[in-house]
Parts: C-alpha cells; structure tokens; sequence
C-alpha cells in the first residue's frame, strides 16, 4: 500500500484525486486542516519544549503533507508560504534569525513546497490520462462485452465480469447471450493470455458466435464455426506466440420445451442449481480439447442434452473463479459455496458469489474472471419437461 493509500485508510475517506468517470472520489474536506495541524503541533513542540535544539527544521513536511491531500497546485504554495511564516516567527523567537539552521530550514520549505507543486500538477496529468484510458476501456468492453438483458427468451440471466489487470474494465475472459430461433444459446470463454492479443482473440471469437449462433442449427456446428474463426483470426494477427494461442470454452443452448444443449471445449463443467439437489457439475464422459490445439476440421465436440425445470439454475464460470486461492493455497470451493449464495435474483445470486469469492482470497482477484447464470423460466405455451433424469449424446 502506497503512503498516501494508508494515510487515506486510516482517516477513512475515499481515494483522493476523482478520476472523471470513475467511482473513486476526493479526499474529506477535513484532510485540508492537517497540514495546518501538523504545522502548529511543530511550533507548540518549539514553545513548551524546554530544549535548546530547535525543531524548526520539521517544519519542512508541512508542505509535503499539503502536495498528499490537495488536488489544487496553489495550495502547497499556500502552505509553504505559511510554514516560512511559521519558521521565522520560530527563529525569531529562539533567536536564530541569523544561524545556518534557519536559512537552511527556509530554503528547504520553499524546495518542498515547489517540489509539492510539480507533484501536484502531475499527477493531475496522469488522472486525466487515467480517466482518458479507462474512457477507452469501457467502450471496448460494451462494445466487445455487451450487457445482459434481465431476460432473454425462455431464460432470466446476469453475468459479473472483473478484470484481473489494473484499471482495466475488459480482459481474456468472454461471454454473450443471445436469442435465436434455435433457442436461446450462451458461451463463456477464457483465452489464454491476457493484454491486447487476448482481447483481440476473445473479439474474434465473439464475433463469429453472434454470427453462428443464428445461422447453425446444431450446437456442435457453432463450435466448429468458431474453431475456423479462431484459427483465422490468430495468424491474420500473428502476434508472438500465436502457435500457444488457444480459447476454452463452453456452449449452451436453452429451448423453450425445457431441453438444454451442451458443448465443452476444454472449459469448466457448468454447475446446474435445482432445488431439493445437490449441486451438480454437467460435465462429460469425453474429454475436449480446447480451440486452437486441433486442426479447425477435426474440431467435433460431444453434445450432452439435459432436461430442465422451471427453476433450474446454471451457473457458467471461467477459472478465474473455481482457481482463486486463500492465503494457504486453497481454491475456492464454487460447487460448495453456490448454494449458500443461491437466494435471490441471478444478479443478487452472482454478486453474493463475487463477494464470497473476495472474502475467500481476502484481496482483489490476479485473474480475469467472468460468471453467466441462466435461469430457466419459461413464459409461452411449451410445456418444460417433467422428469430431471439426465441424457447424454455424443454428437
């Protein structure tokens, strides 16, 4: 933690320094009275103490203290001119006025003061570069990660997204949701890597779903589709690296009539959340590897259909999740922890999730990780299945 981050937590107010378009704010009007209060607690140490050493020198982080709490440039000016009032006010009392100590307290005031305004100044810059950035950021990810309606077909969704890097709104992970007329049908993604190339592949990848979602009858074939896009989309880039590059991921698609379609390539089993059940992960016989690392033309995953009641939940998830460790190591436990924080609406399910997770790691997450719950809530006249045996077919 910076000095000024555990100045800040110990006086309680927020981030100083607003960032237009961000939730961080300023310092507490109050936090502007200290470097007044730090300059009279140096001279009432000089008044009372019955030393014959001066303390006069102290005087020189007073303005240093104005440059940490203030986001106006005037005002370490403000205080260092203060403080050379305080200083010779002190020399004249102790009869200093023409020791070595004085002129050099004088002169370090004023270095501090303008030192104080330099800093000022810049970091004022660099919120404004900050703010400009995270502007950016935040319509590459509405742009490349949209928002998820409330309710989308057959199904009520939400999906939480963080990103693993600093002041970055957008990352490796993916998601969408969208409603055709096979059905309403979602994928969650994570890309290996993070920076720019992920972003870049995560877009790619995106971009062909939202594409063969609506034109592929079969779930299977959407796979295959984005298996194509992904290998095209790598070596047009050929970024360093493009040979590692690959994207796991999991497809579903949701009916009205209550059938639910499955494909996973490489990717953590989604976990389904019925009532009076244990948590379940829908996870298949066969293993998948993940796109990238076959030739697009053998790129043909299993398809598992499951049956579905009103109800049901399932919860699509990257590893970011399922791989976020406590301080002994431990991952966190999703398939035990989701049915502690599975009351409520899928928004209030996955920020209760997002919140346990935090608490498990105690600090914020190192990776990227997303969260798609869908609930299956049917509103037309298809009548859902009525028993929830589950079938598996290798497609």
């Amino acid at each position: 933690m910076s000095a000024t981050g555990w100045i800040r937590a110990r006086l309680g107010g927020p981030t100083p320094g607003a960032v237009p378009g961000t939730v961080t704010g300023t310092w507490p009007r109050t936090a502007l009275a200290l470097p007044f209060i730090g300059m009279l607690l140096v001279v009432s140490l000089d008044y009372f103490s019955n030393s014959e050493v001066t303390v006069e020198p102290a005087l020189t982080a007073v303005p240093a203290l104005a440059a940490v709490v203030s986001r106006r440039t005037w005002f370490p000016l403000l205080i260092g001119l203060c403080t050379e009032a305080a200083a010779f006010l002190m020399a004249f009392y102790n009869d200093v006025l023409g020791e070595s100590v004085h002129s050099a307290t004088v002169f370090a005031i004023a270095l501090v003061a303008g030192i104080g305004w330099v800093s000022v100044t810049l970091r004022l810059r660099q919120e404004a570069a900050l703010a400009d950035a995270q502007l950016v950021a935040e319509i590459a990810r509405r742009v490349l990660l949209r928002s998820v309606p409330d309710r989308v077909g057959c199904v009520r969704a939400a999906v939480h997204y963080a990103a693993a890097a600093a002041h970055a709104s957008i990352g490796g992970d993916l998601y969408e949701l969208v409603n055709t007329r096979h059905g309403v049908r979602a994928v969650v993604g994570d890309v290996r890597g993070k920076g720019l190339n992920a972003v870049e592949t995560a877009a790619a990848v995106l971009g062909a779903f939202r594409e063969a979602a609506h034109q592929e009858p079969a779930l299977e074939k959407v796979a295959g589709w984005l298996a194509v896009s992904l290998d095209r989309a790598l070596h047009e880039n050929d970024h360093p690296g493009v040979e590692e590059e690959f994207v796991t991921l999991v497809l579903i698609g949701v009916r009205p009539d209550g059938t639910a379609e499955i494909v996973n390539c490489g990717h953590p089993a989604p976990l389904l959340l019925r009532a009076g059940e244990p948590v379940r992960a829908l996870e298949l016989d066969e293993t998948v590897p993940p796109l990238g690392v076959l030739d697009p033309a053998d790129v043909h995953p299993p398809v598992q259909r499951i049956a579905i009641h009103p109800g049901d939940r399932v919860l699509l998830f990257t590893d970011g999740v399922i791989e976020a460790r406590d301080h002994r190591g431990a991952f966190y436990p999703l398939a035990d922890r989701l049915p502690h924080c599975a009351t409520g609406s899928p928004t209030e399910v996955l920020r209760r999730v997002h919140d346990d997770v935090v608490r498990h790691v105690g600090r914020a997450l190192s990776d990227d990780a997303a969260m798609l719950l869908l609930q299956y809530e049917p509103t037309g006249p298809h009548l859902p299945h009525q028993n929830g045996q589950q079938a598996l077919t290798a497609g």
